[in-house]
């Protein structure tokens, strides 16, 4: 499986383990032959190529795959419901008492967008989980003063992914499975929405164009809008389909440690960590557009810069699933929304 021409012993704290070789087999062959050798002994392999050589770093420790109990997930994710719900219904009545009178007001948006939401990490959750990698449920973030009630969910992964496959799979589940929840949304509440003249008067709120969107919009009303003074007037759960058409192309961002920067690291490797700084770069010329982008900058600066990766480096991906990576940038680009949001 793997011929080792080199071991270095005593690495770290004195128990690392480091082979330099050549591979006898498939990669992907020999890195569970070698995995499952290692775990005899209390420690897990990564699989790196350098210079034409493979070299094999063994650390003495096994990543446990058990769930756990995550009481402050559920926690979290009950205030996001009240906190999306207020933010719904602020969306209609912005007036405290009229809220606490009608608490269930804000319920076609947040149903909505915590439908995305939830089927998006999920997503995420049950794919990693299959694959053998822990990872805790997701948790929400609320946020009642913001437009959608919610900054997202993030899932911890307690143990590196095995390949750039699993990579691949457990960042492209997430986007997948959102759109499946947020596509048919947006039509349905595209259905229940008017198009009307928009008011000559300060304050409006004009969503975005995204090319699926400006699609969907063209499908169902015959038309791009806005267009000539007349602009859709999104029903509650249309927003809410909205919003989370423009979370998962936030995600699907290629840099870091978003989804789009685990398919991006799955397809091209450590090439694709130029795309680091590239996002960067892209979000400050995008603030001209839209200030928003400049936070955005600040994120992918500071939080964006390092990608994950799996223990197994050296496997690459088949030519179905670099097709499939490749998909996955095309609906980010489908998605992407230049300028999110306006106020007139």
């Amino acid at each position: 499986m793997f011929a080792a021409e080199d071991i270095t012993t005593g690495l770290g704290a004195g128990r690392g383990i480091r082979l330099q070789g050549q591979l006898l087999t498939d990669s992907d062959r020999a890195y569970a032959h070698i995995a499952r050798r290692f775990s005899e002994y209390g420690y897990t392999p990564l699989m790196r190529r350098q210079g034409g050589r493979v070299w094999v770093t063994a650390i003495p420790v096994v990543f446990s795959a058990k769930p756990t109990r995550d009481y402050a997930a559920i926690l979290l994710f009950a205030l996001t419901v009240v906190s999306a719900l207020f933010a719904g219904a602020a969306a209609q009545a912005p007036d405290l008492q009229w809220i606490l009178r009608h608490p269930l007001a804000g319920f076609p948006f947040a149903a909505g967008l915590l439908g995305i939401l939830v089927a998006h990490e999920l997503g995420h959750y049950f794919v990693a989980r299959r694959l053998g990698v822990s990872a805790s449920l997701p948790y929400f973030i609320p946020m009642p003063l913001s437009p959608f009630g919610t900054m997202g969910a993030v899932i911890r992964t307690r143990s590196p992914m095995h390949s750039r496959r699993d990579m691949l799979a457990v960042g492209a589940a997430g986007p997948l499975a959102g759109l499946v929840v947020a596509i048919p949304a947006l039509i349905l509440g595209l259905l229940r929405s008017q198009v009307l003249p928009i008011p000559a008067q300060e304050g409006i709120f004009i969503e975005g164009n995204s090319l699926l969107y400006a699609g969907l919009k063209l499908l169902v009303f015959g038309r791009i809008l806005p267009r000539n003074g007349y602009d859709v007037f999104l029903h509650p759960l249309a927003f809410a389909a909205w919003a989370g058409l423009l979370v998962t192309a936030l995600n699907l961002i290629p840099a870091g440690q978003l989804d789009g920067g685990h398919i991006a690291y799955a397809l091209l490797g450590r090439s694709a960590r130029w795309l680091n700084r590239l996002a960067v770069v892209a979000a400050m010329a995008l603030g001209i557009l839209w200030s928003g982008w400049f936070l955005w900058a600040a994120i992918l600066l500071f939080l964006g810069q390092r990608n994950a990766e799996p223990l197994d480096d050296v496997t690459p991906l088949a030519a179905s699933q670099k097709a499939f990576a490749v998909s996955m940038l095309v609906i980010f680009a489908l998605l992407f929304t230049p300028v999110p949001m306006s106020i007139l």
